[in-house]
Parts: C-alpha cells; structure tokens; sequence
C-alpha cells in the first residue's frame, strides 16, 4: 500500500524541523512494498553525537505541536548520540550521525524506493560580481 498523505505530510513536518536544525542529506523513501511494516523511512545526517540528539528533539517536538500530538511509538538510540530511530507506526525517522552512515547503508539498501518529495524550501542566496567590480 503506498505511503498515505497524511503520513507524507507528517513526514514533511519532521523533515523541516530536521532541516531548520542543519541536518544533512535529508531524504525520505517510500518502503512499504520492501518492508511491510511501515510506508515511509526518512533519513537524516547530523555532523556529531549532540546534533543528532538535537535533530531528533526537534523532530519529535514539531510533530507533538503540529500533527495532533503525534509521539513516536517506539524510540532507540538516544544514549548514544550515533544514531535514533523514532517509529511512528506509518513512518520512521533514522537520525544518525554523518560518520556512521556507512555502517547502516540505508540509502543505498533503499535505493530502488520510490523517493518522496519532501518540498523543503531552500532560499537561494546568488552572490554576482557585477562586470564594473570585475574592471576595478
């Protein structure tokens, strides 16, 4: 069964908050026909053990405040600061710690999953030397 939208939207919600706190190469896959358990795996980087620990907060605050008192059914990790798994039941968030992305693999084990497009807004900041700047 595909990803549902308000499943996509929460996930949306989570990847924003992720996203407001710096993380990096946030992407989300639609896994139910390859898991069975879930529609949506959403991965997050952090660069070092106190961002993934903050990214995962940030998350979990965003979707209580704005998904209707979302909270993750299950929650890993959180000691260590390498990595949380938040389980929501519909969709998961992997938060790991940018130097432990090898080990998991989870981009490349879900490659072949359709992505989902989270829609994060990235203002675009274009520095252009003017032609006159150049001649001085």
């Amino acid at each position: 069964m595909p990803a549902l939208q308000d499943s996509i939207n929460a996930v949306r919600v989570a990847a924003a908050a992720a996203d407001r706190i710096k993380a990096t190469d946030i992407v989300a896959f639609d896994v139910a026909d390859l898991l069975g358990i879930t529609d949506i795996m959403m991965i997050a980087g952090a660069s070092n053990e106190r961002q993934v620990l903050a990214v995962a907060e940030e998350i979990e605050k965003d979707l209580y405040l704005k998904c209707e008192g979302r909270e993750p059914r299950s929650r890993e990790g959180l000691t260590e600061g390498q990595w949380v798994l938040l389980d929501y039941g519909d969709f998961v968030v992997h938060v790991m710690h940018d130097e432990a992305r090898e080990f998991y693999g989870l981009e490349r084990l879900w490659k072949d999953c359709e992505s989902i497009d989270l829609q994060l807004e990235h203002p675009e900041t274009v520095v252009r030397e003017s032609t006159a700047d150049l001649a001085d």
